[in-house]
């Protein structure tokens, strides 16, 4: 069975709200046969990692960047899943207050390095999420699940 691995930081009342939008898409029960995983971004493993197939990345933007917490996860698995893990399809969701572009380009820098393949849009917001914004997550979680099922 496919594995779908949501990696995420998630210290915020607006994060956590597009964290269960986002696993309310991927564990939509019209997809059927991927497993979906759940590791908070500092305690995730490089055998998480190289057990999934595809990726959802969550962070809030820092100070125009992403979380230590995500650049962390990224540290501890980035050197053990270069070679296993390229073409796997990931998506990304952020929430900053002052910006993202930072972050975007951190994340898209680092998961070019890995040849991960971005899969759907970036969820990018500010503020408090809207509706449509918490639509938007969902569409993400949904889509990079539904491109694992077999």
């Amino acid at each position: 069975m496919p594995t779908l691995l949501i990696i995420h930081h998630t210290p915020s009342p607006f994060m956590q709200a597009m964290f269960e939008s986002v696993v309310s898409g991927a564990t939509d029960p019209e997809i059927e046969g991927v497993e979906v995983v759940r590791r908070a971004a500092l305690a995730v493993s490089a055998t998480d990692v190289l057990e999934a197939d595809g990726y959802l990345l969550g962070s809030p933007a820092n100070l125009g960047y992403m979380s230590g917490a995500l650049k962390h996860a990224f540290d501890v698995i980035y050197y053990p899943c270069l070679d296993s893990t390229r073409a796997r399809p990931f998506g990304l969701y952020l929430h900053g207050n002052e910006g993202t572009e930072g972050a975007e380009k951190g994340v898209t820098a680092i998961t070019t390095g890995l040849g991960w393949v971005k899969s759907a849009e970036y969820v990018t917001v500010s503020g408090k999420p809207s509706k449509d914004d918490l639509q938007a997550c969902w569409e993400l979680g949904a889509t990079v699940a539904a491109q694992l099922m077999s």
